[in-house]
């Protein structure tokens, strides 16, 4: 499998590059179904150096949507501003208006849904000499109602540099009036207690003194904002306690809350400085969400579980679907080594190594995402069309390898092909490499608590349950690898190896087949023809550098042009391949069934509030054991009827493309991937988790049917 490597960091580079959003028109004005986004500009006096310049990007709602603050809360994410400006001209920071408390079932968001001007102001230097200033501008937002929609847009705008631009001077003035002004004078103790952080706030204006106030925290991650800020009034002192979360993953020691009065415009902005923070989990968790999942599915307890559970979750998940396919080469890798008692013992620690070092990679690059602001959890890279395709080409490859029309000794350079045959051992540690980009599709029983607890711990925690579950996966490889009565129990090597080598093709293409399923799920029936014209394309490329009675002078021309075919076939699908479907994306098999509907945390918080009971399926299509629990216990006929009889609200949450809104819901239940499966009930503030192996008689009981 040597000839795979480029191929795997090359899936691993694509994985990165998929941004989630709505790729529309470049212009001054971008309009959705959802918002209307406009640039605008103010230059009273011009653009020349040291006069002011205000850039804005103004967004209109449709009733009822809204787009987040610099801190979105419980869920959300902020508005991104990404600006090309010419030399000797810099944008400063987004000016954020006051936001408004945003009550979205159990959660609460900060954010705006009346028209919204996010101003920059611009610095013009003297070095700027040009006629015009030519602005470049690349926006992105999540507008929600009862669904998130991920949009962006491409904005450009001319200003000319001696003529004053001042159409919009009102709307400026307005959003100057509603940013929140920094209140120097005021003096502030802040001090942990318990479940909060206390604010002691002395130099309030006199206006403000006395009232009933609201508190926006802006470190995002940090505080509890479903439980609203307890407050009182000590004279002219104002005692505020912000609860912090159970879940949060900083603790800043410089900090800032805005405070407003009522919904009046404007607000006052407080810096203030705290002690150092109580070590993660110290904190305990508000009674308002308490998560109290099934004791199969409990929350880890100490570090040592949370291992052990890794472990075994690794353990398990070579009996899930998605790594039968490894499965296949495994075997044949034994079976090829049969008698070479060494060789097999290296090959499986090479495999384990593979094993555990891409987990650890994995685990790295999600806890950096994860870092800088992404919303994303285990099977992430799956998310990224690219990245499904790319994972398709390269099983396609090896199954044509498997069945024999080219061999990787023909498509290597004399030097690496020299090595693979020195090092048989590099082989099972790229398939360890491949075990785990196939595995991540599926999660096994004890991996979602197991993982959700990893990427609540520092980094180097965070790993360790990475490299058990790594570990737990390649334990039975490694084990058969150092048992001695394996080498005597395998069969010899002979022509029959031929046929198997073969019939292990198959299970390639039947992978192929499926990720091509989930292509088309996430891009539509176009992306999934320009992979098949890719495959295609791939097929007669590998054909072409295989063929041995070839003669050079044709295997030159033949090869030349494939590979145009095949770079042609590239440029072509490339944009399928990358948009999303026409149709907004819906719930899987929400939109067309009558039983489920697509997802939303109002939904939830409607059908608490009149009384019903609600299931929340967290799926996707390219996780394997969702679909397996999807088309088997969940859609049991008797268990249908009677769950409609309990008048049971079913909802799906589909989670084949990146979602802010569904990411951030399973972060606050403790996991970081699918299947997950939620029972809300009435007047109950935290869901029941069931187990990720789904039974009709275990639904039932969770239902009470």
């Amino acid at each position: 499998m040597s000839s795979f490597r480029f191929l795997l960091c090359r899936l691993a580079l694509l994985s990165l590059s998929l941004l989630p959003g709505l790729a529309l028109a470049q212009g001054a004005v971008v309009t959705t179904e959802q918002v209307r986004a406009e640039l605008v500009a103010q230059a009273p006096e011009g653009v020349e150096a040291g006069k002011p310049l205000w850039l804005g990007l103004l967004i209109k709602h449709q009733p009822h949507w809204h787009t987040y603050w610099k801190n979105p809360g419980d869920s959300g994410l902020p508005t991104m501003l990404s600006w090309e400006l010419p030399a000797g001209v810099s944008a400063g920071e987004i000016q954020w208006p006051v936001p408004q408390r945003l009550p979205v079932g159990p959660l609460v968001n900060y954010g705006y849904e009346s028209d919204l001007l996010l101003a920059v102001p611009l610095t013009v230097g003297p070095e700027f000499k040009g006629e015009t200033l030519n602005i470049k501008l690349r926006a992105d937002w999540l507008v929600c109602k009862e669904v998130c929609i991920p949009e962006s847009g491409e904005f450009s705008l001319k200003l000319p540099a001696q003529a004053a631009t001042a159409g919009h001077a009102a709307l400026f003035e307005a959003a100057r009036a509603a940013l929140p002004q920094e209140l120097a004078g005021a003096k502030v103790e802040a001090k942990l207690q318990g479940e909060g952080l206390r604010l002691l706030i002395d130099g309030l204006p006199a206006a403000w003194q006395g009232k009933t106030l609201q508190a926006f925290p802006e470190e995002a991650g940090v505080f509890n904002h479903a439980s609203a800020p307890q407050q009182q009034w000590a004279g002219a002192q104002l005692q505020l306690t912000l609860p912090v979360s159970a879940q949060r993953s900083e603790g800043p020691t410089r900090l800032a809350v805005v405070l407003r009065q009522d919904d009046a415009p404007g607000g006052l902005r407080l810096s203030y400085q705290t002690a150092a923070w109580p070590a993660l989990g110290e904190v305990a968790a508000p009674a308002l969400q308490p998560v109290e999942p099934e004791a199969a599915a409990a929350a880890p307890t100490s570090i040592l579980l949370a291992l052990l559970l890794a472990f075994a979750g690794g353990l398990l998940l070579n009996l899930m679907p998605c790594v039968f396919p490894v499965l296949s080469l495994k075997v044949l890798g034994f079976t090829a080594h049969a008698g070479e008692r060494r060789v097999l013992v290296a090959g499986g620690l090479a495999y384990t190594a593979g094993v555990v070092l891409s987990f650890l990679a994995l685990a790295g690059l999600l806890l950096v995402l994860r870092a800088g602001g992404a919303q994303l959890g285990w099977g992430f890279q799956l998310q990224s069309p690219l990245f499904v395709a790319g994972l398709a080409l390269l099983f396609g490859l090896i199954g044509l390898n498997l069945l024999g029309v080219f061999e990787i000794r023909m498509v290597l350079p004399g030097n690496l092909a020299g090595a693979r045959a020195a090092n048989p051992v590099l082989d099972h540690g790229l398939t360890g490499v491949l075990a785990v980009a196939v595995a991540s599709p599926c999660t096994a029983p004890f991996m979602g608590v197991a993982l959700g607890a990893a990427l609540t711990q520092p980094a180097p925690l965070a790993l360790a349950i990475f490299a058990a579950l790594g570990l737990g996966m390649a334990s039975p490889y490694l084990a058969a690898s150092l048992w001695p009565g394996l080498a005597r129990a395998l069969p010899r090597p002979g022509v029959w190896m031929r046929h198997f080598k073969i019939l292990m093709a198959f299970p390639m293409f039947a992978t192929v087949l499926w990720l091509m399923w989930v292509l088309g799920q996430q891009v539509g029936i176009d992306g999934a023809v320009a992979l098949l014209g890719l495959l295609l394309a791939l097929a007669l490329a590998a054909w072409v550098f295989g063929a041995t009675d070839l003669k050079a002078r044709g295997r030159t021309v033949l090869g030349a042009l494939s590979l145009a075919i095949l770079a042609g076939t590239a440029w072509w699908a490339w944009p399928a391949l990358r948009e999303a479907p026409a149709a907004a994306a819906q719930a899987d098999g929400a939109s067309a069934s009558e039983t489920w509907q697509a997802w939303s945390a109002d939904k939830v918080a409607q059908a608490q509030a009149e009384g019903r009971t609600v299931l929340v399926d967290f799926t996707a299509a390219w996780c394997v054991t969702c679909q397996f629990n999807k088309r088997g216990t969940l859609a049991d006929a008797q268990l249908v009827a009677d769950m409609r009889a309990k008048n049971v609200l079913l909802l799906r949450a589909d989670w084949t493309r990146r979602d802010a809104a569904i990411s951030q819901t399973l972060n606050s239940l403790g996991r970081s991937g699918v299947p997950v499966y939620a029972v809300y009930k009435p007047g109950q503030a935290a869901p029941q988790l069931l187990p990720e192996i789904l039974s009709v008689a275990l639904v039932r009981d969770a239902l009470s049917l």
